[in-house]
């Protein structure tokens, strides 16, 4: 089955993120860009050049994923030294892009990845960083609703999910709907 990347994120760090399905089951985890050919396409959907090792961009992920679940889970940044480190690494090697605003262009793929993480540090409002409340899930998205009440990572998947388990317990209650 060919993979098809699913963006929900709202921002191209997040959506690195959410290449981690299940994230908060370990039965049933699944690494969706572990091959070269599965890390192209999710490039090619995100926008990014596909060259680069999934093992390099998976240990981005993971530097970047202990710093931002703190904050979508109201504890603020996680350990930022290391994502700090490698910011520092991808701006000695980056190209300026754009002067207004200032922006910079990767030398690699995980010079990208690192960049997008510190723009989103850097430029989104983070008290609209949410995490999927399914008890699975565990994906991040950036709550671009007009009230802030978003709660899962997809209203079809997800919330159908847990919209279903409620019906369920209503009616194995005896409280037919």
């Amino acid at each position: 089955m060919l993979y098809q990347p699913e963006l929900i994120g709202g921002h191209v760090a997040l959506d690195l993120l959410n290449t981690v399905s299940w994230r908060l089951e370990p039965s049933r985890t699944v690494d969706r860009i572990a091959s070269p050919e599965a890390l192209a396409t999710w490039c090619a959907a995100v926008g990014l050049s596909g060259d680069g090792e999934p093992d390099g961009v998976a240990a981005v992920r993971a530097v970047v994923y202990d710093v931002v679940l703190p904050i979508a889970r109201g504890t603020g940044p996680g350990d930022l030294r290391e994502l700090q480190s490698l910011l520092a690494s991808a701006l000695g090697r980056a190209k300026p892009a754009g002067l207004r605003p200032l922006d910079w262009v990767g030398a690699s793929l995980v010079d990208e990845l690192v960049l997008a993480a510190g723009r989103l540090l850097e430029r989104e409002d983070l008290s609209r960083l949410r995490e999927c409340q399914d008890d699975g899930c565990g994906w991040l998205f950036l709550d671009r609703s007009k009230n802030g009440s978003r709660r899962w990572c997809s209203s079809g998947d997800c919330g159908n999910r847990a919209r279903a388990k409620r019906h369920y317990e209503r009616v194995r209650a005896g409280r037919e709907v």
